[in-house]
């Protein structure tokens, strides 16, 4: 495992036990669950939608993708998308929440890895999910994150939103919550980011009720 140019071990370890209480305590709900990713993993209005554009993505393509999930969670999402791959990577931080996944979901072509997404080498893929994990990183986290984006040909990627105009990227700490509060979300084409794919579109907006939205965008590099 590489070092973080913008981050010390302290920090990294910091990340991990933040993610760990956040499930251990059932920081995002789901008290009844052992391990529960949150509403926008399990509520029917944010997931059928989700899995139907991205399957229909997957399934767009002559061959099947080799697909890397980052913040798999509880993989009440991944679970159902497994099958419209060649190869499917489930990577999440938390080693209990990793060695669970593995218990309960077998397939031939699902491998799950624990690993620090901001510190890590993650798998080769020709497509990567990042569902409503950057919202709750710090700048810095998101930063280091985005230098291995780049290597991905496809890059679907879920935020956490305010309606209308908003000013991106304000920082924060690593934590349960979230910008929209500070109404602001994460823009990764926008300052300090300024990702830079070849082509992007809008996949998927759901509106919720509290004057915020989950956004799906599509992110081609090569």
């Amino acid at each position: 495992m590489k070092k973080s140019k913008n981050q010390s071990p302290k920090k990294r370890w910091a990340t991990k036990d933040v993610m760990h209480q956040i499930y251990e305590n059932h920081l995002w709900g789901g008290a009844e669950f052992d391990f529960y990713s949150g509403d926008g993993s399990h509520v029917d209005a944010i997931t059928e939608p989700y899995i139907k554009e991205v399957s229909a993505f997957l399934k767009s393509f002559e061959s099947p993708l080799v697909v890397c999930d980052v913040g798999c969670g509880d993989f009440n999402i991944g679970n159902q998308l497994i099958g419209f791959s060649e190869k499917y990577f489930a990577v999440d931080i938390v080693p209990a929440l990793i060695e669970r996944n593995k218990a309960r979901f077998k397939n031939d072509n699902l491998e799950f890895l624990c690993l620090d997404i901001c510190e890590a080498d993650l798998p080769k893929a020709d497509c990567i999910f990042v569902r409503q994990v950057l919202q709750h990183l710090s700048n810095a986290e998101i930063q280091s994150f985005l230098s291995q984006l780049k290597n991905y040909p496809y890059c679907i990627v879920t935020e956490h939103i305010p309606n209308g105009d908003y000013e991106p990227n304000i920082d924060m700490v690593t934590g349960m919550g979230n910008r929209v509060k500070k109404k602001s979300g994460v823009a990764i084409m926008a300052h300090p980011f300024n990702f830079k794919p070849i082509a992007s579109y809008e996949l998927l907006r759901i509106v919720l009720d509290d004057e915020s939205s989950i956004q799906t965008m599509v992110y081609q590099n090569f």
